[in-house]
């Protein structure tokens, strides 16, 4: 089964999107990355207020898999981590672009939302 991106987030090269709001972004995982993974069994998120460069790694995803890191897909202060996926990760899998989603950011560098992938080329590089 082809998996779908929405065409309205941004995309980075290790799996992470961000969806936008106003100059927030939410971050997440690809419908990709959580089918690779398999099932997932613990998350570790970031504390709010802290600062990340675009790249700097974020937290981590553990699965039966394997523990992957998670990357700052832009620049930006913490506002929020999605506390609730600390006792419920599998939630991550079910709604990965809506109750999956991991962090929200205030973007400090909002240009760089120019360097990420559009859901096209995020498909084109997956090979999905």
């Amino acid at each position: 089964m082809a998996l779908t991106y929405p065409p309205e987030l941004h995309y980075t090269v290790t799996h992470e999107y961000v969806a936008l709001s106003g100059d927030v972004a939410v971050v997440g995982i690809t419908a990709f990355a959580v089918e690779e993974l398999g099932d997932i069994t613990y998350v570790e998120l970031p504390v709010v207020g802290r600062t990340f460069s675009r790249g700097e790694r974020l937290g981590t995803i553990e699965s039966v898999k394997a523990v992957s890191d998670l990357y700052a897909p832009v620049s930006g202060v913490v506002t929020a981590v999605h506390e609730e996926l600390v006792d419920a990760p599998e939630r991550i899998a079910s709604d990965p672009y809506g109750e999956g989603w991991l962090v929200k950011m205030q973007l400090t560098k909002p240009e760089e939302l120019q360097e990420l992938l559009t859901a096209a080329d995020y498909q084109a590089q997956v090979g999905d």
